[in-house]
């Protein structure tokens, strides 16, 4: 008999579906509660490599644990359940779209998921052998790029790292913020040095302590043996404190004598300990504005804030999107046979609103590439069919004329770059005006223009077209 493969069911409550019951005969399947906040020692089963989300019971917004539990999990591939096909900006539909290569609606045809599981686990072992990039080398990716927005943040990521203060980096959900924590790890003089990364968002508050600062043998009933805490780990190289605006107060007082001296004690313990780490916090909510609504503490944030970085989102990038793309599907990380953009399915990626960043491009791209049957990956393939002419935004309706026009010719500018490769020349061939008309664009708005970010092609000579 065939030996089971590991499957993981993500769910909000334990399923007793018909389609479980068939997939069990081929698969060895392992549930997770998303109702319930993730454990600190999660233990996904070995070898897993793809899973199923369960969301076919709905009410998802009451639920704010999917997210952590997906991104804990670390699957290769995720397959999504959903009683019917989810409406385009509810949460469902995120979830869907940023974490998910296929998605089935009730009822499910359990061959056809079996099916799709198969091909996405033969994907996924694909992946590893062949010299692909890891993990962390295609995260690593959301660094590269030649906008404005990214090559300011990469500025201060370098200028940073070879400092010893703390660096707090904010960005919403998927700008690469983790990415940007081990870069300055990685430049660092620490660099040889552990580096320790503390998930706050799954930090339960009663483990706070014990989790961060360790204990000493007998301090309760099950420390048979001391421990070290995840700072202490951390000692002579760097610590990242993930998530930190997913802390409460409590917690972040329990923290706060240690940013203050720099030493801790175990738990049962009465010798000091001094932490000699680097500090690096992420959070995904602006800390000044959580302190506003009294949900930080200001003495926590002074301590941790001396230097910031913000990490745009993908929407502020858009001339980066093509070679991020092209980048991603050149690395394999993908999973799959490489297979090239068309021009339409640029102008949909550069035109999307990216409300998931670089994992929603990342799940894009997944998708395109195995619903791809053509020579060129199209709109439809990315489910961007409707993406062309999107301005990316709600509020548009309450732009002035000025700020409508101004929205055109920054988009214009994104997508004739991204077009062109960032050749100026050719760039300005598309919008069909002249090199030294581009030219004031691109400084009217902050574009620099030096060569080692743009191929120019031979100078302007004058303001014809």
């Amino acid at each position: 008999m065939t030996e089971k493969r590991p499957l993981v069911w993500l769910s909000a409550a334990h399923s007793k579906s018909k389609v479980r019951s068939a997939l069990v005969y081929r698969w060895e399947l392992t549930d997770f509660n998303a109702e319930n906040p993730v454990p600190l020692l999660l233990s996904p089963p070995v070898g897993a490599k793809v899973g199923i989300l369960d969301l076919s019971e709905g009410a998802t917004d009451d639920l704010p644990w999917f997210e952590h539990w997906l991104e804990a999990l670390n699957l290769s591939y995720w397959v999504g359940i959903v009683a019917h096909r989810p409406i385009s900006g509810t949460r469902t539909a995120q979830l869907i779209t940023r974490y998910c290569s296929d998605f089935h609606t009730l009822p499910v045809d359990s061959d056809r998921l079996d099916t799709v599981l198969g091909h996405l686990w033969g994907m996924a072992v694909i992946r590893e052998p062949c010299g692909t990039l890891p993990r962390d080398g295609y995260q690593s990716l959301v660094l590269e790029g030649n906008s404005l927005a990214i090559r300011q943040s990469r500025e201060l990521l370098r200028r940073f790292a070879v400092t010893a203060e703390p660096v707090l980096i904010v960005g919403e959900s998927g700008t690469g913020k983790d990415a940007a924590a081990q870069f300055i790890h990685q430049h660092s003089t620490r660099a040889s040095g552990p580096l320790v990364t503390v998930n706050c968002a799954a930090l339960p508050e009663s483990l706070t302590q014990s989790e961060l600062f360790g204990y000493e043998k007998g301090a309760f009933t099950h420390a048979l043996s001391a421990h070290a805490g995840r700072l202490e780990q951390a000692i002579g190289g760097s610590l990242i404190l993930s998530s930190i605006d997913e802390l409460n107060l409590e917690q972040q007082s329990a923290i706060l004598r240690f940013l203050q001296e720099g030493q801790i004690e175990r738990i049962g313990g009465s010798n000091p300990i001094r932490i000699d780490s680097r500090i690096i916090t992420t959070a995904s909510q602006p800390l000044t504005e959580l302190i506003e609504a009294e949900r930080f503490r200001s003495d926590v944030y002074y301590r941790l804030g001396g230097l910031e970085v913000r990490m745009p989102p993908l929407r502020e990038r858009r001339e980066d999107i093509p070679s991020l793309a092209e980048a991603l599907l050149d690395s394999s990380a993908l999973g799959a046979e490489h297979k090239p953009l068309g021009d339409a399915a640029i102008r949909s990626l550069v035109n999307h609103s990216w409300p998931g960043n670089f994992r929603e491009l990342q799940n894009r791209l997944r998708q395109g590439l195995l619903l791809c049957d053509r020579d060129e990956i199209t709109p439809e393939d990315l489910g961007l069919a409707h993406a062309g002419n999107n301005t990316g935004d709600a509020a548009a309706s309450n732009l002035s004329l000025e700020e409508f026009r101004a929205r055109a010719e920054r988009q214009a500018l994104s997508c004739s770059l991204a077009l062109a490769h960032h050749n100026i020349s050719a760039a300005a061939r598309i919008l069909k005006i002249s090199r030294v008309s581009f030219y004031r664009l691109m400084e009217k708005y902050n574009r620099g223009h030096s060569g080692s970010h743009y191929r120019q092609g031979s100078p302007p000579k004058g303001d014809l077209p």
